[in-house]
């Protein structure tokens, strides 16, 4: 099959906090030394819900990659671009919607909820292009050929709208004239062992749905070297039946997260004023912790209170070993320790956690020219990714000719 490959991206709306490096940063940083990674700012993502105010785009995109890269996603490693600077993603969403059923977006489980709770904030969301942001993420996705998406478990739908969208492109279009003929002559291509494999593997799956056979024949085709790219994808298709695989089908991983809730218990967001920035001083942190309501019983030192009710077992939650959240429990309901007391594990924590990344940081703040160096590097290699696919898709389409 197609090399495996791992996509995610975030719209540049704002500095990252820890909400974003617990949700999803902390993940990638894991996955980049397990895969080859592509993790892009989607700024034309950003538009759907911020059009009337492009300079927040602006202003946060080249901070949001120095973020990325001061907690440790590593350019050797992995691939960082912007979305707008790779103009094929708007050519594959306009070509996708041709053919997408309008039904599809609309039953997207956060498109109506998301027009409600941000319209309840005076934004217009009834536009076009918020109705086709899922699309578009799909394309995203689906020109690199990304294997594996790392989301939460809010963002499965997309993905699984993403498969059927590859599933609905694949059956229209990889039925290319004499495809059965280009497929077998690619099966020859193979040699007389590894051809008569390749055909007793797909009789075997065709005829008795054997996966482990159709399995085998797709790590056979993949070993094979002397095979294009186009040919390998006619065989792979021709494996199960179907016609070329063009769109490859994403698999979502499932990311697990600590719940970080903001200083004020709720959502943590920079709109709330409740967030604690990846890049916070150590004094300011101090403040906003130390300032941090608390469980409303205990109004003097010596009120019992219950740490079920206090924002700051959240954080303890994330930041404490059980030893500190068991002293937390105890000192907390018997009033043998104070509201103060209890912080400040968190608060040593949480700068010993941020004091690496100021740190990096601070080389990337002193020369600019060096993570625009990194992201220009990153859109050309996203861009020769893109124009691959691409090709494939433009020539499954017809539109190859001169």
């Amino acid at each position: 099959m197609f090399q495996d490959r791992v996509l995610s991206g975030m719209r540049p709306t704002g500095a990252m906090h820890l909400g974003h490096y617990h949700g999803a940063l902390k993940n990638w940083v894991k996955l980049q030394n397990e895969h080859p990674c592509l993790f892009f700012a989607a700024d034309w993502h950003a538009l759907t819900t911020h059009y009337e105010t492009p300079e927040v785009i602006e202003e946060t995109v080249w901070e949001m990659f120095v973020d990325w890269l001061c907690v440790g996603i590593d350019p050797s490693k992995s691939t960082l671009f912007v979305q707008s600077k790779v103009p094929q993603h708007a050519e594959l969403t306009l070509l996708l919607s041709f053919f997408q059923p309008l039904s599809w977006l609309e039953r997207v489980p956060t498109y109506k909820d998301q027009i409600e709770k941000l319209g309840e904030r005076g934004r217009d969301l009834t536009t076009y292009g918020f109705l086709g942001y899922p699309l578009m993420q799909a394309a995203d996705i689906l020109i690199y050929r990304a294997t594996q998406v790392p989301v939460g478990e809010d963002q499965v739908s997309h993905i699984e709208l993403t498969r059927e969208i590859a599933r609905r492109f694949n059956h229209l279009f990889g039925k290319e004239k004499g495809f059965e003929e280009k497929a077998e002559a690619a099966v020859k291509k193979m040699g007389p062992k590894k051809a008569k494999l390749y055909r007793e593997l797909r009789t075997k799956f065709q005829q008795a749905g054997d996966e482990a056979a159709l399995a085998s024949a797709r790590t056979l085709v993949g070993d094979v070297q002397n095979l294009t790219l186009g040919d390998k994808e006619r065989l792979y298709g021709y494996l199960e039946g179907g016609g070329r695989v063009i769109l490859v089908e994403p698999e979502a991983i499932l990311t697990e997260t600590p719940k970080l809730l903001g200083l004020d218990g709720e959502k943590m967001s920079k709109s709330y004023g409740n967030t604690i920035m990846l890049r916070e001083k150590p004094e300011d942190v101090t403040k906003k912790i130390r300032t941090m309501p608390t469980d409303p019983a205990r109004v003097r030192r010596t009120d019992p209170g219950d740490p079920e009710k206090c924002p700051v077992w959240n954080l303890h939650q994330v930041y404490s070993d059980q030893r500190t959240k068991d002293w937390v429990v105890k000192g907390c309901k018997s009033a043998s320790i104070g509201c103060l007391d209890c912080k400040q594990p968190v608060i040593d924590a949480i700068n010993a956690e941020l004091k690496p990344i100021r740190e990096r940081a601070a080389q990337y703040e002193e020369d600019p020219t060096l993570v625009r160096n990194i992201v220009q590097d990153g859109c050309e290699k996203a861009s020769d990714l893109a124009d691959e696919t691409m090709r494939d898709v433009r020539e499954a389409m017809g539109l190859n000719y001169a």
